[in-house]
């Protein structure tokens, strides 16, 4: 899949497109701050100029690429700033311990933690009878 990069659109239009891709993923977007200064999250109806791109573009997202290379390729390719967070049941954990794991490790593991699982007892009925 490719994400169209362009001043047309929205960071929430973006962050749509990326979670059809890797529905158990988000990406948020914040201001470039110096260092040593906290991140300023960015509102998603924002424009993508408004947020300081620098130039239209594509950008693919391949399962094997990682979380880490996604990031800097926001950065390098556009001037944004962005994290990827991964669902952990109702939570959304930033990835920055895992940023060298794949898109395609880091939605399988927001699955295996966000979905029910299919059974919740450790015993069959025939187990717990003490004839």
């Amino acid at each position: 899949m490719v994400l169209h990069i362009s001043q047309h659109k929205t960071l929430g239009e973006i962050q749509k497109e990326f979670n059809k891709a890797y529905p158990f993923l988000k990406i948020e977007f914040y201001r470039n701050t110096e260092p040593g200064f906290a991140r300023r999250h960015l509102n998603n109806s924002m424009s993508l100029t408004a947020a300081g791109l620098r130039k239209n573009g594509e950008l693919e997202l391949a399962d094997l690429k990682t979380v880490g290379e996604l990031e800097n390729q926001f950065v390098e390719n556009f001037g944004l700033t962005v994290q990827v967070s991964r669902r952990s049941g109702n939570l959304w954990l930033e990835t920055t311990m895992t940023d060298n794991w794949t898109l395609k490790q880091q939605n399988d593991h927001g699955r295996e933690l966000s979905e029910p699982t299919t059974t919740n007892n450790i015993f069959k009925k025939d187990d717990l009878d003490y004839d």
